[in-house]
This record gives structure tokens, sequence and C-alpha cells, in this order.
């Protein structure tokens, strides 16, 4: 028979009636198997797509259903007064309306007007009714008064449409939730902020099997787009290479060269708050491309491969600013004389913040975990110890935020 740990952490998972409400079945599994206790509140619609006896089977509690039961306990607010974090997976545009106004027309909204803990919404519909202005509008009073509405993915919808408005993966979600749980109550610091950054590293391409590129996985941009998500910002990220799983929330924009991230970085930092350059940039490419495989001869040396510089995209951004007080971070990856290096090339750049780690010999490129000096232009500087590449990320937005006020 299973029993409540007294410590676990309480989540209300609310579903409101889309088609991607089976979806929340896995996120529900993922929940519970990580040790949290969850109470599922479907909305009658809800009900229409999944059962109430499968919410029951896999959260090994009861669903809350109705209002109007269990009235002794005053499961109206109850719930949301009880809870850790409140979810809603999928949230429709009818039940982003009502959250927005204030609407409690069943235990789910009433729920969510009765919360004081971090609400997540995890939007789901068709790219009309996201992209509609009333939509906008709503999801914006929502992030203004501190909840965090995570970017819907972009894919197949229902029926033959495909465009943006899938829900993100659950997993992704749940990693979304699991940072902000990780938070507390702390207010999402990043709400109304769009940030950009960049992840992976380029490939500059040498003939059509071959290129030149480097040993970066993109796991610490990605962790940085993770986390600002999980702080209420709107993330665009620029992924160079990389084969992670989309972040639930962020709207991803894949690139392959040096070229092609920097046409991608101009276009998406025009309203940016704050740039993250975390990719692995190259810094030369070949100055021709062979359209055909260059071939092995026997007896013959190859021939010199010429290259050219690339751009240099972290300092034409932090020259060339696309808005008053937007901020600049950058990274630099060292092999010796780390910090001496470090701010040289914090000088060098014009960049508000640089992240300095030593790479190589199995650090940093493709690891979970990291370590480095977060330096700033203004003389200050943050040793990062050895941990996760969240950790990292965390302390580089608190760095931002800051700065940001």
């Amino acid at each position: 028979m299973k029993t409540d740990r007294l410590d676990a952490p309480r989540v209300a998972l609310g579903v409101s009636g889309g088609i991607a409400a089976y979806k929340a079945c896995e996120l529900l599994r993922r929940f519970t198997e990580s040790g949290h206790q969850v109470t599922v509140v479907p909305t009658a619609a809800a009900l229409h797509f999944v059962g109430e006896a499968t919410w029951a089977a896999l959260s090994g509690r009861p669903a809350a259903v109705e209002t109007w039961e269990n009235v002794h306990e005053v499961p109206h607010v109850r719930i949301g007064q009880q809870a850790d974090l409140v979810v809603v997976a999928p949230a429709t545009a009818d039940l982003l309306a009502k959250a927005a106004h204030g609407l409690a027309d069943d235990l789910l909204t009433n729920t969510l007007l009765t919360a004081r803990c971090p609400v997540v919404f995890a939007p789901a519909m068709h790219t009309e009714m996201w992209e509609h202005p009333a939509t906008q509008e709503n999801v914006a009073t929502l992030r203004r008064r501190g909840a965090v509405v995570l970017e819907p993915a972009v894919g197949r919808l229902t029926g033959v449409d495909t465009g943006k408005g899938r829900l993100p993966d659950p997993g992704a979600i749940f990693e979304a939730c699991r940072r902000v749980l990780a938070r507390g109550v702390r207010e999402p610091d990043l709400t109304g902020k769009h940030v950009v950054i960049s992840a992976g590293g380029t490939r500059e391409p040498l003939d059509p099997v071959r290129y030149l590129g480097n040993h970066s996985s993109g796991k610490q941009g990605y962790a940085l787009a993770a986390t600002a998500a999980a702080r209420g910002a709107r993330v665009t990220l620029l992924s160079a290479n990389a084969t992670l799983p989309d972040p639930a929330g962020v709207d991803v924009v894949h690139v392959s060269t040096a070229l092609e991230l920097r046409e991608a970085a101009l276009k998406a930092c025009a309203d940016a708050d704050a740039v993250v350059m975390a990719a692995a940039v190259a810094d030369f490419r070949p100055a021709e491309y062979a359209t055909g495989k260059i071939k092995k001869k026997d007896g013959v040396d190859p021939a010199p491969v010429a290259l050219v510089r690339n751009p240099d995209i972290l300092a034409e951004l932090s020259a060339h600013r696309a808005r008053p007080g937007q901020l600049v971070v950058g990274f630099a990856a060292e092999t010796d004389e780390v910090l001496a290096n470090g701010r040289a090339k914090l000088a060098r750049k014009g960049c508000d913040l640089l992240v300095v780690n030593e790479v190589g010999g199995g650090k940093a490129f493709g690891q979970d975990v990291n370590a480095a000096v977060l330096l700033g232009a203004d003389g200050t500087e943050t040793e990062i110890p050895e941990g996760p590449k969240e950790t990292l990320a965390e302390t580089v937005w608190d760095a931002v935020v800051a700065r940001l006020g």
C-alpha cells in the first residue's frame, strides 16, 4: 500500500481539455517516480481525453475533480494552499484566459487563485490560437504576475497541421518544474526579459563530408537556456550542431557555421535584454569549399588548407548593442594562463561579463560538470567551483539580474 512521505514536495498537476492531455500521464509518472506527492486536478473537458481512473491509478491518489466533493476539506482552497508547485499541462487558450482574468468556475481555476507557490503553465493549442493577440496578452499578464509560462514547441499539431503550439516534451516540462521547485518561492526574476543564448560548436565545411569543428556539446548553453526559462525569461537558443533535446519553453534556432550563427544572433538580439554567447565559435574557416570529396592520392601529400578569419561575433555584439542597456556575456575556453588570457579577452571583446573556464584533458567539453571564474567589466571576479552546469548557469543569471537592475 502506497504511503506519502511527509517531506515529499506537493505538486498540483492541472490538466485542461486539449488533445495533449494524454501526454500529462508521462509528466505525472516522472513526478511520482522522483518522489513527489501529486494531486491531479483535471477539468471536465480534460476527462473526455483521459479518464479519472487513469489519473488515480498513476498518481496513487484520487483525482480532484469536483468542487463539491469532500466539501468538509474545502478542496477549492486547500489544494492550492498546500501545494509547493502548481503546473498546468496542457494549458489551453481557454484555461490561460480564465487564469489571466481571475475566473474560478471549476476546481482547477480555484486552485490557481489560491496558490501561493510557484505556478507553471505549459501551453498547447493550434498556432493561430497561440498567436492571437488575446492569448498573447493573457500570457503577458500571467508572466507579469510571476507565473512561468513556457513557450510551446514547434511541430506536428492535431490533424495535418504543423507549427508552434505543440506541448513541450513531458521530460522537458518536468526538468523546468524541477528547476522552479529548486528555486522555492522566489519570484521568477527574469520575467519580462528576452534573453538570447548560443550553444554548441560551429562547423566550417571543407568539402561535402569534412569540416573544421570543436568538441563543444552544447550542454552548458542548454543549461543556461533551461534555467533562464525557469526564471521566467523568454528564451531564444541559437543551437550550433548540438544533439540535445530542446529545453521546455525555449525557442530554438538551429545553425551550423559561424556565419549562420552571426546572422541568427544579429536577428535575435534586436530586442534582447541579455545575450550570452556560450557557443564555441570557430575562429577560422576554409578559404575555399571543395564541391566534391577531397581524394587521397598515393604518394602525393595533401595540399595545404588555406584559412580565413570568421567574424568576431561577441566583439561585434558588444560594440554595437542593439538596444540601450543590453547586457552581453561571453565565454572563454582556455588551456593555459587561464585567468590572464580571460582578463585580456574581456578587455578585448568589450562584453560586460566573461565566463572563463579551463578546457582540455576531459574538462568542460562534453561533461556534465564545469568550473569557471566569472569576470566582470567592473573588476569583479567570482569563482564558481566545479559542479553541475546548471549551478554555473544560475550563477551567471544571478550576475545578469543584478546588472539589469
